[in-house]
């Protein structure tokens, strides 16, 4: 566990707490998201649909997993900040790679989607917080979804952390996962292209992250077995 009690300005850069600065890609990520979503409003959409989302039914049950993306994410982000920094490091260099890349594809290629239903046929709870989600959240710059893309880091990262490495918590992890993604088309959230283009966005994420640094460390073994 890293103890960030002597945390300063002055020894950010040192080997202890320089990992801390990849937190600073989250507030200009914010930025440029709000802008592409609410200083631009007015853009070429390119509108998302393929026949087989209307084949999928809407379920207001997927809310649950849907807001526990938060958690998932961001508790997923706090825990190896707190307790695996290699792990902490790997998933925002996943991060990086992967939202910045999404941001850059919603700035050239604008896309939006016209699933949401026009009324529920069902009042409950549920629903109304659905609604609350469509009055807060808009219907554009969904292509590929960030959603999935955010599972993908938590899920890597989990399955990444040294003390998680129990069979009970990569299942859970990755069922977690799966729930989370798919909530976004039983929503209406998203089309299944959203998701579709979400795999090879996490798949450049994966290689920069994981692959590479998986490479890296067998070199470093290798080289140490020679000396030995």
């Amino acid at each position: 566990m890293v103890d960030y009690r002597d945390l300063r300005l002055s020894n950010i850069n040192s080997d202890r707490f320089k990992h801390v600065k990849l937190l600073l890609f989250w507030p200009v990520f914010g930025l440029f998201f709000f802008s592409v979503e609410r200083i631009f409003p007015n853009r070429n959409w390119h509108y998302v649909y393929v026949p087989l989302d209307d084949q999928i039914p809407f379920c207001e049950w997927f809310i649950i997993p849907y807001l526990l993306w938060f958690v998932y994410l961001i508790g997923t982000l706090a825990y190896t900040l707190f307790f695996d920094v290699p792990a902490f490091k790997k998933m925002m260099h996943f991060v990086i790679v992967t939202y910045g890349l999404t941001m850059l594809i919603y700035l050239f290629y604008p896309t939006a989607q016209a699933l949401r239903p026009q009324s529920f046929s069902r009042d409950n709870i549920l629903t109304r917080i659905v609604g609350g989600l469509y009055q807060f959240d808009t219907n554009t710059n969904v292509c590929p979804s960030l959603h999935v893309i955010g599972s993908a880091a938590a899920l890597f990262a989990g399955l990444d952390a040294k003390r998680l490495h129990k069979w009970g918590w990569k299942v859970t992890y990755l069922i977690s996962g799966i729930l989370i993604s798919i909530s976004t088309v039983f929503l209406k959230q998203h089309s299944v292209i959203d998701l579709l283009v979400a795999l090879p966005v996490c798949l450049i994420g994966y290689m920069v992250a994981y692959a590479r640094n998986r490479r890296h460390n067998s070199q470093i073994s290798g080289i140490a077995a020679d000396r030995d």
